[in-house]
């Protein structure tokens, strides 16, 4: 029998997707483990334990001090060796909605030294609504094989991808991500781009391809019943994005 590939999911206070990423992940074939952050603190488990870590959403420690900030010191203060271990070792590495903007925070997106923010959206509010999105990095592990916009919903204040230099990050190649307006085209226009991220950007990978982030919440669609269109706006779920991570680490 085929051993399931070992999922990560660690939990923080203020964390609640927990649960929905976990679901995700055993359906496109992995077993998960959603594990407190202070049982990594104290080496009851360890991120080499893990083929893939996946870094759920939520509002961890309340957002103090701005989104995924507090998150984002834990894993590189307290776990930096281990990420980058994980990272030398090629291991998939996913972040949702606060997740991703705790992996921007420790410095693992954009990557090498790019400096990046998630920012307040434009429109001033807590956005919670269904978007499009255009899988357009055919480099990352994660998305190499999509072959269609994906369909999930957004719940999120402060999800507006800001880098230092977007064109660097353009050139090279590192959006994974663009939000697409009812005609299938890339937009920075609310509210089919909900936060106003310049280009449409709502995700981003490394240059390794193995690390990705996006804004959305692919956990929420993984199958039909879950869209409240159901089939009647283009796009499918996102089951296919996490069955791409599993297989990447599969036996």
């Amino acid at each position: 029998m085929t051993t399931k590939p070992k999922v990560l999911i660690p939990v923080a206070l203020g964390t609640n997707r927990d649960g929905d990423l976990a679901d995700a992940f055993q359906a496109a074939g992995a077993d998960t483990e959603q594990v407190p952050l202070t049982a990594l603190r104290t080496g009851e488990r360890s991120l080499a334990d893990y083929q893939i870590l996946a870094v759920p959403g939520g509002f961890s420690y309340g957002d103090a001090l701005g989104a995924g900030r507090l998150l984002g010191l834990d894993l590189a203060g307290w776990f930096g060796e281990q990420l980058q271990a994980a990272v030398a070792a090629e291991k998939p590495i996913f972040g949702v909605c606060n997740g991703f903007q705790a992996l921007v925070r420790a410095g693992l997106l954009p990557g090498e030294d790019r400096k990046a923010v998630l920012t307040e959206n434009l429109s001033g509010r807590f956005e919670c609504r269904w978007v499009t999105l255009d899988p357009v990095n055919d480099t990352s592990v994660w998305t190499k094989d999509l072959r269609e916009p994906l369909r999930c919903p957004v719940a999120h204040g402060e999800g507006r991808f800001v880098a230092e230099d977007l064109g660097e990050v353009e050139q090279a190649a590192l959006v994974a991500f663009r939000y697409l307006d009812e005609v299938g085209q890339p937009t920075e226009a609310y509210p089919a781009n909900p936060n106003g991220s310049a280009a449409g950007v709502a995700g981003v990978t490394d240059s390794s391809g193995l690390v990705l982030g996006l804004m959305p919440h692919p956990e929420d669609h993984i199958v039909a019943r879950q869209d409240p269109l159901r089939g009647r706006a283009s796009g499918g779920n996102c089951l296919p994005l996490f069955q791409a991570g599993v297989a990447a680490v599969a036996g």
